[in-house]
């Protein structure tokens, strides 16, 4: 990719909706508006998915995007949705079915989306790679990679055994950059390691490091009263040196002005504001959350095939931002994939007899049912 293109990426997974309206009622005049004024101030990354708005938001590229700019105005990425895939022939369909959404006749990059320990097999047994590889050949892409939630060592076994792969994209943000289970400045170091650039998603935590307790934000805000406390978290992420694009999930104009402000006339972070970040994240890490270690003892007897260990790590992430659309949105798309909810609890208690930590998750689960299944 051209290295003059400018770092921020708009994310099309959190546009505007229309007052009281559903994920997939999209606030198409906003949109309109959003986009407008990221080409005109010489931004051009676009990046969207098969799932993103249940549908709408490709089907938002094609007609607020495609149809009203010019195709060499901009790049767009979108991308293969293993979730949702159980057989080979079903990639082409879906293929030709964002072909058709967009409007595109070809993409910049397409993604192999979100591989993880639980479906890395999948990807291998239906050839995911091999698909995306021939698209590539075709000319239907112009590049290939994937977005990744799993451990550095997964990700240095994926780089090693498939060169090919052009990019990566990972979850990268101050928060999760020395995170046991995210894994980001790890991930961060692999990729670096094969010369992979990378796409950032989450830099903002799901908006979350915009919206901490206020006497954490008070850290930020007091040290810089004329920036966002959003700001902190993308520059932080757009500071690293492997970093291509830093993707933001932006809902409306102000968020789109406030990041194109950070991003017009870039600076990194200076010693200062690393030591600023630091604190930050200390000050985070006091807040009591559920001790659990992800190890999934508890999920191999489960009836309802519940996926606890996300839950109690979303239930924690809630705990501490209080974010909830942004949780709710990653604990729908794992009840779509399958898992059962909290609410499905029956109580019958195999979890905790298998839990290493003797975390009451029965409990913990009656509690996460009413925030997420409320």
């Amino acid at each position: 990719m051209d290295s003059s293109i400018k770092k921020l990426g708009f994310g099309l997974m959190r546009l505007p909706k229309v007052e009281g309206g559903k994920e997939a009622d999209i606030d198409k005049k906003q949109l309109a508006d959003m986009i407008d004024l990221f080409l005109e101030k010489g931004f051009k990354y676009f990046d969207t998915a098969f799932m993103y708005h249940d549908g709408e938001s490709e089907k938002a590229v094609g007609e607020l995007l495609t149809a009203r700019h010019p195709r060499d105005s901009f790049l767009l990425a979108t991308k293969l949705p293993m979730m949702v895939i159980n057989k080979r022939e079903q990639m082409e369909e879906i293929f030709n079915t964002q072909l058709e959404r967009t409007r595109a006749g070809y993409f910049d990059r397409y993604l192999i989306h979100g591989i993880d320990k639980r479906n890395a097999q999948k990807v291998d047994d239906l050839d995911a790679w091999g698909f995306v590889r021939s698209l590539k050949e075709k000319g239907l892409v112009r590049s290939i990679g994937f977005s990744f939630h799993s451990s550095a060592e997964h990700l240095d076994e994926l780089l090693t055994k498939h060169p090919e792969i052009e990019f990566v994209q990972l979850q990268i943000n101050y928060a999760d950059w020395d995170d046991e289970e995210v894994q980001s400045r790890l991930c961060y170091e692999v990729a670096e390691k094969h010369g992979k650039p990378i796409t950032v998603m989450e830099p903002v935590r799901g908006g979350a490091l915009a919206a901490m307790p206020e006497h954490i934000r008070r850290i930020l805000l007091d040290a810089a009263p004329d920036r966002s406390v959003a700001s902190w978290a993308l520059r932080f992420v757009a500071s690293l040196p492997q970093v291509q694009i830093v993707l933001s999930g932006m809902s409306n104009l102000e968020q789109i002005k406030d990041n194109i402000s950070i991003f017009d006339n870039f600076k990194p972070l200076t010693d200062e504001e690393q030591k600023l970040i630091s604190k930050v994240v200390e000050e985070l890490r006091k807040i009591p959350t559920i001790p659990c270690t992800g190890c999934r003892y508890c999920t191999s007897n489960c009836p309802q095939n519940i996926g606890i260990p996300s839950i109690i790590d979303l239930y924690n992430d809630y705990s501490i931002y209080k974010n909830l659309d942004a949780n709710l949105r990653r604990y729908n798309m794992m009840v779509k994939g399958g898992r059962g909810r909290a609410s499905d609890c029956v109580e019958c208690r195999s979890c905790e007899s298998a839990c290493p930590q003797n975390i009451n998750i029965t409990d913990i689960l009656k509690e996460a049912a009413k925030v997420f299944d409320k």
